[in-house]
C-alpha cells in the first residue's frame, strides 16, 4: 500500500527539495512506499483531504481542527521551538512606525494562509482597521507579498515569521517590522490519518530520533527544522481551541 504525504501550501519555496528528501527518508524508515503530493492551493488540498486521498500532512494550525475533529487525523510531532507567529511589515521608508499609525484605506498584501491572515487582521484592530476600511490583495507566496511592498502596490504585508525570515537579506533590508505576534503555542504540526494509524509508534520513534544521526540532521536542515518534538492529544486540543477562539 502506498501512503500519501502532503505539506501545507505555505511552506517556503526554498524547502521544496527538503520535502522530497524527507519523503525518501520516510520511506526508508517505514519500509513502505510514500508519495509526496504538493499543492499550490489550500482549497484543493482540503478537497483531497476530505476525499480521503491523503494520509500524512504537515499542516498549518488553522486546518488542525478539521483534520483532528472531522477527519480523524492524529497529531504526532511538531518542530521544536518553532511557533507560528505573524509579522506585519512595511517598506523601510514608510511614514508609519507602528500599527496604530495606519489609517483607513491602508492597502494590505497577504496570502491564502488562513492562520497568518486571521492573526494579521486581529493585529490591525488597535488601528480600528478591518475588512470594511482597508483593501486586501492576495498573493501566492511571501516573496510576492514583499515585492508588492517594494513596488509600492501595498502599504503593509502579512507574513508568517518563518516566511519573512526566509526572505533574502536584500529584501529584508528594504522593509521594517511593525509588529510581531507572541502567541507561542500555535505550530505547524505533522498529523497522521486513519489508514496510517498503525504506523504511528514507529513513525514517532524515528521522527523524535531524526536529529541524532547525520542523514536525519541533513534532511531536517533542508526543511529548516532543528528537531521534532512529540505532540499529544492535550496539546493538540489546546491549540485547536485557541485557533477556534481567534477565528471570527
Amino acid at each position: 500500500m502506498t501512503f500519501n504525504l502532503t505539506v501545507s501550501p505555505d511552506f517556503a519555496p526554498d524547502h521544496i527539495a527538503g520535502w522530497y528528501f524527507f519523503n525518501t527518508w520516510l520511506q526508508r524508515q517505514l519500509g513502505n512506499a510514500v508519495h509526496l503530493e504538493l499543492y499550490d492551493s489550500f482549497e484543493q488540498q482540503r478537497q483531497d483531504l476530505r476525499a480521503d486521498k491523503l494520509d500524512l500532512i504537515y499542516a498549518n494550525p488553522y486546518d488542525a481542527s478539521m483534520l483532528v475533529r472531522e477527519l480523524g487525523f492524529e497529531a504526532i510531532a511538531r518542530p521544536l521551538a518553532q511557533p507560528d507567529e505573524t509579522i506585519i511589515a512595511c517598506r523601510e521608508d514608510a511614514d508609519f512606525e507602528s500599527v496604530e499609525d495606519l489609517q483607513p484605506g491602508t492597502r494590505v498584501a497577504t496570502t491564502s494562509d488562513p492562520d497568518v491572515h486571521t492573526m494579521g487582521m486581529i493585529m490591525l484592530e488597535p488601528a480600528d482597521l478591518d475588512s470594511s476600511n482597508i483593501s486586501i490583495a492576495q498573493r501566492s507566496n511571501y516573496v510576492l507579498v514583499a515585492k508588492s511592498l517594494l513596488k509600492r502596490e501595498a502599504d503593509i504585508g502579512f507574513f508568517l515569521k518563518a516566511g519573512y525570515q526566509d526572505l533574502s537579506a536584500l529584501i529584508q533590508n528594504q522593509m521594517k517590522v511593525l509588529v510581531t505576534s507572541q502567541i507561542s503555542v500555535v505550530h505547524h504540526t505533522l498529523l497522521v490519518g486513519p489508514r496510517m494509524r498503525e504506523q504511528i509508534p514507529l513513525l514517532q520513534e524515528r521522527l523524535l530520533a531524526m536529529h541524532e544521526d547525520d542523514k536525519g540532521r541533513s534532511v531536517l536542515e533542508s526543511l529548516g527544522i532543528e528537531q521534532w518534538e512529540s505532540m499529544d492529544r492535550e496539546r493538540t486540543e489546546f491549540m485547536i481551541d485557541l485557533i477556534d477562539t481567534l477565528i471570527p
